[in-house]
């Protein structure tokens, strides 16, 4: 994993919450938040928890529940704070592979597009595990391929193409590469889960224009850490380049492009 995969500061954060929040991650919280309010639970923890979309739409559809949200970058936990303020809710910078909580503690645990960048997947499903109660579940949401994301993947390799010798670095995102369905349910099983269920969702990626787009993409993820460490001076051009192949997805009534994810529910 490269350094620069994880982190989320300077200005990364308020163009993550502005640009890509609608962009990829509001459709598919939306879709956690209707799963967990037929389930019903009273305590939710959220690893990865980015600048608080999914704690929101879980705060909506579960106004009694207590939520505790938590972030390995508090810069993120920030953004959230300002998002959702209620007593049911509360924030906290927590590595999801070391959780600071009680055996047991919680009905259900969430993680909406987080697991990906876990060094040690195994470890953060066992912590999941861990503090759940029995009978207690582990929702994950998981990119599919990159093939099937096709904003990113347009975006990614028009970025690359700025710079031949380090390609790799933007077309071959952490993110997009643990959606192999096998890989995943090895990793939670060997965490202990043997109750496991698998759905790939397909929705759609939209937003006002190719540009704001482009610039969430760019400009809102460590795609943007990765450009200033090889050429600050590139950050416009990579936002203009990746607008040009995102124009494609563009029509009168805005962007749009399909975008592919597994919902995993894990039953410990």
């Amino acid at each position: 994993m490269s350094a620069t995969d994880i982190v989320f500061a300077g200005s990364i954060p308020e163009n993550y919450d502005r640009y890509m929040v609608p962009l990829l991650f509001r459709p598919y919280a939306e879709l956690a938040a209707g799963k967990a309010e037929a389930w019903g639970p009273r305590r939710v923890l959220e690893t990865a928890a980015g600048t608080g979309v999914v704690t929101e739409a879980l705060h909506a559809a579960l106004p009694e529940a207590e939520i505790v949200a938590t972030d390995l970058n508090p810069p993120m936990l920030e953004v959230a704070a300002r998002r959702v303020a209620s007593p049911n809710v509360r924030f906290q910078a927590a590595d999801a592979q070391a959780l600071p909580f009680p055996d047991a503690s919680f009905d259900l645990v969430v993680c909406q597009f987080g697991l990906m960048f876990f060094p040690d997947k195994v470890a953060g499903n066992a912590e999941a595990r861990r503090v759940l109660r029995e009978d207690g579940r582990y929702l994950l949401i998981i990119w599919d391929a990159l093939e099937r994301n096709l904003a990113t993947r347009e975006s990614s390799m028009a970025v690359a193409g700025l710079f031949p010798a380090d390609a790799a670095k933007f077309y071959d995102r952490i993110p997009f590469r643990y959606f192999d369905r096998t890989q995943i349910e090895r990793d939670l099983r060997a965490a202990g889960f043997d109750r496991i269920a698998f759905e790939t969702v397909e929705l759609r990626s939209r937003a006002p224009s190719a540009r704001d787009a482009a610039t969430g993409l760019v400009q809102g993820t460590p795609v943007r850490s990765e450009i200033e460490a090889l050429d600050p001076s590139l950050l416009e051009r990579a936002t203009d380049v990746a607008t040009q192949a995102l124009r494609q997805f563009e029509a009168a009534d805005g962007f749009d492009a399909p975008m592919s994810a597994h919902i995993v529910v894990a039953t410990k």
